[in-house]
């Protein structure tokens, strides 16, 4: 890799997404990020980022559409070029999500769908397009859910998903080692985003509820999840591959 790092960041205008573009600008990463509709939101962290110190952009993706990955891939070749003078990145992290909230018995054939082609298949397809742009020796870092480690009613699909892209993160770590690739998977635990309709952030109730069950006492924090994904695509890590690292103040334990 090159001294000065560059990391590409899917759904990167709000929450976790946010807050890892923060965390990495403040460890001197320069960032990509990349909004659906959040135009507004991502050239705040435009702004955001800018004010740390370091360079910037924000490009449109929607990670459901597989047919729009390589006009992308191509934008972000042109954007390598003018920003960076570069053909290639260090790190990706596959953030992007939704939230279907349905119980086993009324989730739809469309319900599924969608969390399929945001949450694996736009992850698998987007990440193998990318490859020849990522630099040997980068990081991947997917999301995932404490979800996947405990049940809770009305997320079967979506901790179903999210446990695929945690089995893909093994292969890929497989596959992409003899690159010097690091693939990992982090699952965050309750954090206090607009994820879900924001119940996590705004009803006090429910928070207490599952700050009662977390061993540090409390609901995650946007930049909880951000310094660990942060400290997963920097200095002191590169050891580390083919993990499930948890980051939920220790939930259900």
């Amino acid at each position: 890799m090159t001294s000065q790092r560059i990391a590409l960041i899917t759904g990167g205008n709000r929450g976790l997404g946010r807050a890892t573009a923060l965390a990495l600008a403040e460890r001197g990463v320069d960032v990509v990020v990349t909004y659906r509709s959040g135009k507004d939101q991502a050239e705040e962290v435009v702004e955001s980022v800018t004010r740390l110190g370091r360079t910037v952009a924000a490009l449109p993706l929607d990670t459901a559409v597989v047919a729009g990955f390589d006009d992308f891939t191509a934008e972000l070749r042109r954007t390598l070029r003018e920003r960076w003078h570069r053909d290639d990145f260090d790190h990706l992290v596959n953030n992007a999500g939704i939230s279907v909230t349905a119980a086993f018995a009324d989730t739809t054939e469309s319900d599924f769908d969608s969390l399929v082609d945001v949450h694996f298949k736009g992850v698998f397809f987007l990440t193998q397009r990318l490859l020849p742009l990522i630099a040997d020796g980068g990081r991947i870092v997917n999301l995932s859910t404490g979800l996947t480690r405990f049940a809770s009613v009305g997320q079967a699909a979506y901790g179903s998903v999210k446990g695929a892209v945690e089995v893909l993160t093994r292969y890929l770590a497989k596959e992409l080692g003899p690159r010097g690739i690091a693939v990992n998977t982090v699952a965050p635990g309750p954090v206090a985003t607009d994820f879900a309709g924001g119940i996590m952030r705004d009803d006090e109730g429910f928070r207490a509820m599952l700050a009662s069950q977390t061993a540090l006492g409390r609901v995650g924090e946007p930049t909880d999840v951000g310094g660990a994904i942060s400290a997963l695509l920097t200095d002191g890590s590169g050891w580390i591959t083919g993990q499930r690292v948890e980051v939920s103040g220790g939930i259900f334990l």
